[in-house]
């Protein structure tokens, strides 16, 4: 009888390695047709985090260097040369110094206003498109339930069709059930992810733009008290 059970055994492992795999296009297309905006959305996702990031490093990018030339020349009143210094930078900060460089000569008040004005402006450039990550975070999942919910259709429509309760009958609304659940909750924690890490690195540019127009404000203090 033991005999008899390991061979049992040893003839299912056996017929389970022969049988064979799924490839991972045949079981995301399983899920029916919500994995079609489920896919558009995860090509999305991958193309808005890539773009956000490398424009948030290309305009983000403030170097210690530029704020210590650049206060350098406002000090020496080569104000033409600081403000060449700016352009060059090609940056959300070489934007905002510039507008500010032009408004020397106005009040202090005046000045801190502008570099306000301008640091919003550029902070919402660096957030433009972040919303859609947002939108898709809160679609993706809410599109894998009705994903669910047309998979316990199909199953309940299977078996009045049948009138079999079998695996084979409902093997077809579970596979739509089960991979529109996962693709759905995948897609929107990427999303998820990527809005929120984008959301802290503009954070800390903005950060860092503050303290360089503490800097920049102190520095025009001195030639504009002494008026």
């Amino acid at each position: 009888m033991i005999l008899l059970q390991a061979q049992t055994a040893v003839d299912s492992v056996a017929t389970a390695a022969s049988a064979p795999g799924i490839s991972l296009f045949d079981l995301l297309m399983k899920g029916g047709w919500v994995m079609i905006p489920l896919l558009i959305m995860f090509f999305l996702t991958i193309f808005l985090i890539i773009e956000r990031w490398l424009a948030i490093n290309a305009n983000g990018k403030l170097e210690e260097s530029f704020i210590d030339n650049m206060k350098d020349f406002v000090q020496q009143g080569n104000i033409k040369s600081a403000e060449s210094l700016c352009r060059n930078q090609r940056s959300a900060a070489g934007r905002i110094f510039e507008k500010a460089i032009g408004r020397i000569g106005y009040s202090i008040k005046d000045i801190e206003s502008t570099i306000e004005n301008a640091s919003h402006i550029e902070v919402s450039r660096l957030e433009s498109n972040l919303s859609y990550l947002g939108v898709i975070a809160g679609i993706a999942p809410m599109l894998g339930f009705v994903g669910t919910i047309s998979g316990i259709i199909n199953i309940f429509y299977s078996i009045s069709q049948s009138n079999d309760f079998d695996i084979s009958t409902i093997a077809s609304g579970m596979y739509e059930k089960m991979v529109t659940s996962g693709a759905g909750l995948i897609v929107g924690l990427i999303a998820y992810m990527g809005y929120h890490l984008l959301n802290m690195k503009i954070d800390r540019i903005a950060l860092k733009l503050q303290a360089g127009a503490f800097d920049f404000l102190d520095v025009l203090q001195k030639p504009i008290t002494n008026r």
